[in-house]
């Protein structure tokens, strides 16, 4: 949620910001909602000044026996106090109606993002100070096929160790069963994952909820505006999006002492989406599915350090794909393509030699106090009384799926048989290939 009063100071900022993303002007709609909040404020501070004057002149009335003047002042204390039984009423209401208002607006993208419409005008990135031929040393180089390479669920249907029809059966379209040795290798990947996080990047492991309730989504700013994105779980409860939402939602309501932060936490969970407007879009495999795993990392930081942050952060995920020795690019995204509370995105896009193109297999935010406003999460500089919200982060680290696709699609065999990565050897008890 962003600031009212930055708003009411930087009116044309915001406009500029949010037609930058493609949405319409709102900042004097928004100030006249809280300007008619304001002015309620400043009645009721002055009825209350004036009833409580009103009172001791009604004692000093009485004292020299005018009665005339304490029933006209009586008759006033009883008006102003119906008003102020009702304004306390009145002020929630408009306090709400600012609000919803608010909830609704996306946080405005940092000066250095670039401006675009969609997906098309996102720009690439190849790290901070870095030349493209610099990168490109860093980052694993495309896996060259002496075959046609297949997509990932030709490989594994083949191998009859991945079932849509029978998933289908089960749950409908957008679900995989995964078996035997594949299923092992998703198991081993999101295992890598979370050891690589915990033991050389120092995210601290959660194990979270799997269902929240709306204060939480509406803190991580999934609700109100994206709820036919989610599912529902029974009256009071959804199922998570991401656990970016309990992660995060963990210092809700919270002052945390300055000496804390940063807080990095990572977690493997499963993950719920309608995939709501995304019909007929990657309908084969597994890409785009209603449940799956995957890695998050969040981290909480102050103001001074969360630029900084969001490149330590892109570069965790970075690092699993070099691990694996998968050919990925990052992508900055355009004001038109991130996210609703980002104001900067970085996408890890991996190479899929199958679709013979690149897929996005992580997104890494960084969010300023959008969403500690509405969480309520604050912390305290060193002895000063006053606090001030933390800033939050989020990113994949990664797409558990999408990486077993990219695993599938990069190591795959002219006979079948996929190659298991050096990185996962380990957690697949030294198996050298699947389906050999």
């Amino acid at each position: 949620m962003l600031d009212i009063k930055w708003i009411r100071d930087n009116p044309d900022a915001l406009d500029r910001a949010l037609a930058s993303r493609g949405a319409e002007p709102v900042s004097s709609k928004l100030i006249a909602l809280d300007e008619a909040r304001r002015a309620h404020i400043v009645q009721v501070q002055a009825a209350q000044e004036r009833r409580n004057a009103a009172s001791k002149e009604i004692g000093k009335a009485k004292g020299a026996k005018d009665e005339e003047t304490a029933q006209r002042l009586m008759a006033e204390v009883a008006t102003i106090k119906e008003f102020l039984a009702h304004a306390e009423e009145t002020e929630r209401q408009l306090n709400r109606e600012l609000d919803d208002a608010l909830a609704v607006i996306p946080n405005a993208p940092l000066e250095d993002v670039p401006v675009g419409a969609d997906e098309h005008d996102n720009v690439p990135y190849f790290g901070r100070n870095q030349t493209e031929e610099q990168a490109a040393v860093a980052r694993p180089k495309k896996r060259v096929h002496p075959f046609a390479a297949k997509e990932h669920f030709e490989i594994g249907e083949a191998l009859n160790l991945m079932d849509f029809e029978a998933a289908a059966k089960l749950s409908g379209s957008r679900f995989v069963v995964l078996k035997g040795q594949l299923a092992r290798m998703e198991r081993a990947i999101g295992q890598f994952m979370l050891d690589l996080h915990t033991n050389e990047h120092g995210y601290t492991e959660v194990q979270p909820p799997l269902l929240v309730k709306d204060d939480a989504l509406y803190g991580t700013a999934q609700l109100p505006k994206f709820a036919e994105d989610l599912f529902k779980a029974g009256e009071q409860h959804w199922l998570i999006p991401t656990a970016e939402v309990p992660l995060t939602n963990l210092v809700r309501e919270s002052i945390l002492d300055e000496k804390e932060l940063p807080l990095r936490f990572t977690a493997l969970t499963p993950c719920f989406r309608s995939e709501a407007g995304s019909a007929g879009r990657d309908t084969r495999g597994m890409l785009r599915q209603h449940q799956f795993n995957k890695v998050e990392l969040v981290s909480i930081t102050t103001p001074e350090t969360s630029i900084d942050e969001h490149e330590r952060m892109l570069s965790c995920a970075e690092a699993v794909l070099q691990k694996l020795d998968l050919h990925y690019r990052v992508m900055t995204l355009c004001t038109g393509d991130m996210g609703f509370g980002s104001r900067k995105t970085y996408d890890i896009e991996v190479w899929l030699p199958g679709q013979n193109t690149y897929r996005e297999i992580s997104s890494v935010s960084v969010c300023d106090d959008f969403q500690a406003r509405r969480m309520n999460a604050r912390y305290r500089q060193g002895a000063e009384k006053g606090t001030r919200f933390v800033h939050t982060l989020n990113g994949s680290g990664t797409a558990v799926g999408r990486a077993l696709i990219a695993v599938i699609e990069n190591y795959q065999n002219e006979d079948g048989s996929i190659t298991v990565p050096a990185a996962l050897k380990p957690y697949m008890g030294g198996l050298e290939k699947v389906g050999a």
